[in-house]
């Protein structure tokens, strides 16, 4: 039986907060006795504010109502309460991509994702911190599904918010292929455990979850709460000719290939020199540029509403 004194804080999105669905959604709730507090974002940093302020207000579960940017902003505000405080994390996908819901197996409709985060039951996941400079300045921030740097992050960060809307996820591959053509690639050393590398590279992924950018899957065997990051290297290609091999290794991640290296660490860094341009980065889908950033898991460090088959459970590990 849930605990009765269960209390529920709606972080919308200012720009779903008209939408029909999920206001039927929070009425229907309501008249079954849910006790919903509702707060719409107006700008940048007020879903990590109102999810900071959630454990003073008696709140039991915040949730995020929105894409991954608001999961990751809120995700963000709940970082900021002492762990004992926290409250849990709960999802009503509104977004484009919605990566982290649809890879974890919540609903993707408001009705029927309001409904569960009413009576899932939260377990403890990892978050990653990334600790990164900029411009001489330092900043730390938090993610709960993936970080892609390179060619990924360009995508996500340079798709015009009307292609997503048109498109969905789709936007992102359009947005992948037009780029492919003219992509770049970037340098930097690479740190994890006891080893070093200087690398080239189109792409990096850093999974906490599985997929980004509209459901590329990036970290096909990560989970949520093992402690450790699926790493996902693609060197550079340099002719046409060498796109079938690169493409058949992204389809299977190899541990060490010609042009794909895929493995598990606790914790990740990259230097770039001051020659080098600095790194675009997508964290849950927000970009950002960093001349150095560090990814390290802080291990259980939220309680999320996930069904209980949800493959990226470690106790649903049928390998």
């Amino acid at each position: 039986m849930k605990d009765l004194q269960q209390r529920f804080l709606l972080i919308v999105n200012g720009k779903s907060a008209g939408n029909p669905a999920l206001r039927e959604a929070v009425e229907e709730q309501r008249e079954a006795g849910m006790p919903i507090t509702v707060r719409s974002t107006w700008e940048g940093g007020d879903a990590a504010l109102f999810a900071e302020q959630a454990a003073d207000m008696g709140i039991t579960h915040v949730i995020a109502c929105g894409g991954d940017g608001t999961v990751n902003e809120v995700v963000n505000g709940l970082m900021r309460v002492p762990h004992d405080k926290r409250p849990a994390l709960g999802i009503v996908p509104l977004g484009s991509a919605n990566d982290f819901a649809t890879s974890t197996g919540l609903p993707l409709e408001p009705g029927p994702a309001l409904a569960a985060a009413r009576n899932l039951t939260s377990y403890p996941i990892d978050i990653v911190r990334v600790t990164a400079a900029a411009n001489d300045k330092s900043v730390t921030q938090y993610y709960v599904n993936m970080t892609t740097g390179g060619f990924g992050a360009e995508i996500t960060s340079t798709t015009p918010k009307t292609l997503k809307r048109m498109l969905g996820g789709g936007a992102y591959s359009l947005m992948g292929a037009l780029k492919a053509w003219r992509h770049r690639s970037y340098c930097g050393t690479l740190h994890w455990g006891d080893k070093e590398q200087d690398a080239s590279l189109l792409l990096l992924a850093l999974g906490n979850g599985r997929q980004s950018g509209g459901g590329q899957v990036l970290a096909p065997r990560a989970k949520l709460d093992d402690g450790r990051l699926d790493v996902l290297l693609v060197k550079d290609f340099s002719s046409v000719t060498e796109l079938p091999t690169l493409i058949n290794e992204l389809q299977n991640f190899p541990a060490e290939g010609e042009y794909v290296r895929y493995f598990t660490t606790s914790q990740f860094t990259v230097t770039t020199r001051r020659e080098d341009p600095a790194w675009p980065l997508t964290l849950d889908g927000e970009a950002c540029h960093y001349d150095r950033f560090c990814a390290e898991v802080v291990p259980l460090a939220l309680r999320v509403l996930l069904p209980e088959d949800c493959p990226l459970l470690s106790a649903n590990d049928r390998h």
